[in-house]
């Protein structure tokens, strides 16, 4: 092949830009992922707030139903940006980000459980069961990210912190007697 022919298969892109792109698809597809979940929570959601959700007994400190979905889809985003965050590091061993980002796996799986335990089966103490699992899983996650990418790790924070405040939310239901 000639040098002329050559050229003609040359990229039209510098490969940092290429890189640049592929970081920002997989951005969004870490962003995506969690809002896809967050989507299918929000729809079994809106199911059931109104109505059997309305009649149960709430624990002081219980918040507006409307505050619920904004406060979610951004710990969504926040948690799609964390894991985005370690998938990145080309420093670290591939086997350390693969496990960190097991348990971040792990993590958005049993949150995607919660929703349908309690406002689709109506089962409080089922979905009690589910944000104990759900917790435990996000400071795994979180304990695994720490060591690879603090601002990952923190930024899973804001949702370990709100799904504390569910838990509280939900064992005050189940305490009242929904």
């Amino acid at each position: 092949m000639s040098a002329q022919e050559q050229r003609v298969f040359q990229p039209l892109e510098s490969q940092r830009r290429r890189a640049t792109r592929f970081s920002l698809f997989a951005l969004t597809g870490f962003v995506g992922m969690c809002l896809l979940v967050g989507g299918s929570n929000a729809a079994v959601t809106a199911r059931g707030v109104h109505g059997w959700y309305d009649t149960l007994p709430h624990p002081p400190g219980t918040p507006p139903n409307w505050l619920f979905a904004p406060v979610w889809t951004a710990l969504y985003i926040l948690l799609g940006v964390a894991a985005w965050l370690v998938w990145r590091r080309i420093d670290v061993a591939a086997e350390r980000k693969r496990a960190a980002l097991r348990a971040w796996g792990w993590m958005l799986a049993a949150n995607a459980l919660w929703s349908p335990a309690f406002f689709g089966l109506h089962r409080p103490d089922l979905a009690l069961g589910v944000l104990a699992l759900m917790l435990a899983t996000a400071v795994m996650a979180w304990g695994r990210f720490r060591p690879l990418q603090p601002w990952g790790a923190a930024l899973l924070l804001p949702y370990l912190a709100w799904s504390s405040y569910a838990a509280y939310l939900n064992a005050g239901i189940l305490w009242l007697g929904g």
